[in-house]
């Protein structure tokens, strides 16, 4: 059996038009930061570029190893700003911060980090293999929803995420904005892109 975390697991369900309250669990990441607009800083392909470079060495030594083949998850990434008015009015990706993240299974361990960052580094030695990182994402509870289209209208469904659903709710914002990316964009037309937009909170 292949495990395939966005059908196990229930923080990677959203739907379009629906804002729902999910617990997400304490999930391990591979992260790399950066900062600047994603559609032009070469910073953020690069770091694409790296974390699947990781990815796929870990998925086949857990199928290899322990016998336990999973799908490798979406990209996900943090975003944030000293304005976060950034992200729903101005929309000003140059001022952004991120951190690029690719979930990894529990049970993979350190030793298999460091073969598989000894293998990026030996057959891709142009890629920055000391930038990529395994920490724990605990961000409990959150609301979230699907947006469908292209990223740049994500602003108006931001807005009424932070600034209507949030405060009507008694709900206070607590950590960084978080993008699951669904769909390849390579691949798919903007019209049709998938994105879960999500915002960890706390009750008052």
């Amino acid at each position: 059996m292949k495990t395939d975390f966005t059908r196990s697991l229930d923080s990677y369900r959203a739907r379009r038009g629906e804002i729902r309250l999910v617990e997400v669990p304490p999930l391990r990441y591979l992260m790399v930061d950066g900062h600047g607009d994603p559609n032009t800083s070469p910073d953020y392909a690069t770091a694409v570029q790296v974390l699947y470079a990781f990815a796929y060495p870990l998925k086949f030594a857990s199928k290899d190893q322990l016998g336990r083949d999973y799908v490798v998850p979406p990209l996900e990434g943090l975003w944030w700003a000293e304005d976060m008015a950034t992200f729903t009015t101005s929309r000003d990706k140059s001022a952004w911060d991120w951190t690029l993240l690719l979930m990894t299974p529990d049970w993979l361990t350190a030793e298999h980090l460091a073969a598989a960052r000894d293998r990026v580094t030996a057959r891709k030695p142009t890629l920055p293999a000391e930038r990529v990182r395994a920490e724990v994402l605990d961000e409990g509870l959150c609301v979230q929803t699907l947006h469908v289209g292209p990223f740049e209208d994500e602003g108006p469904v931001l807005a009424d995420l932070h600034l209507r659903h949030i405060p009507e709710h008694d709900l206070v914002m607590t950590g960084r904005h978080h993008e699951i990316y669904l769909s390849d964009p390579r691949r798919t037309a903007p019209e049709k892109l998938r994105t879960i937009l999500r915002q960890p909170v706390r009750r008052r």
